[in-house]
């Protein structure tokens, strides 16, 4: 799939800590990336953090910031992967559950996938909202009030949620149409012959303009 750059300007935090199921926070970053947009990981400490593939250990992830320097205006975007252990250690954490608020309160988009809905459940987020996870954890997303979907992919106002790795594939296609639509653009340089065209309309503005005050002045 060839890239279209069309989340040039957005900037995604990857919401993440240890125990994270591998695939579901690469493989959404890289489509991420590769659509233009800035995706930095954002955990509970600095340094790495160990992925998982299911139950066996995965590769390590660098943390570009912690929670600590972290603010969801500093963000257009939020993505939540999965894991057993990953949301579990993310919920414990009162700062999470509040950036995670402050995403929804904003109307900012919110991708989550497999596990990853745990945390929208500790935040309160989940009564009456519609979502698909994991479906270990299905009664848990019912229990809190949502309507739990058994579907690749469920769209909700400004959620996309994906049960799990095997439907990666639809749900980065769901994230960047999610993401494109809802999330805020941060300035963005119109590329050098939008800027040649804009100039030239502007110079030939003014020189209209000019023309006409020289011809009511001498009228």
């Amino acid at each position: 799939m060839r890239a279209t750059q069309s989340l040039l300007g957005i900037r995604v935090a990857a919401l993440a800590a240890d125990g994270f199921e591998t695939v579901e926070l690469t493989k959404p970053m890289k489509r991420l990336r590769k659509e233009g947009a800035e995706v930095r990981v954002v955990s509970l400490r600095p340094g790495h953090i160990r992925g998982m593939n299911f139950l066996l250990r995965g590769k390590r992830v660098r943390v570009d910031q912690t929670l600590a320097t972290t603010s969801a205006s500093d963000f257009d975007a939020l993505l939540l992967p999965g894991g057993f252990a990953n949301p579990d250690f993310l919920r414990q954490s009162p700062r999470v559950l509040q950036l995670v608020r402050e995403f929804d309160r904003a109307g900012k988009p919110i991708a989550v996938i497999c596990h990853g809905a745990w945390v929208l459940i500790s935040a309160g987020l989940v009564h009456g909202r519609r979502l698909t996870s994991w479906p270990g954890i299905a009664d848990d997303v019912r229990n809190a009030g949502g309507v739990w979907l058994e579907s690749s992919v469920v769209r909700d106002r400004n959620w996309v949620s994906s049960r799990g790795p095997l439907d990666l594939p639809v749900f980065c296609d769901a994230i960047v149409a999610l993401f494109a639509e809802l999330a805020p653009r941060r300035g963005i340089i119109p590329s050098t012959p939008l800027r040649a065209a804009g100039l030239l309309l502007t110079a030939s503005a003014l020189t209209t303009a000019a023309l006409y005050a020289r011809w009511r002045l001498a009228s």
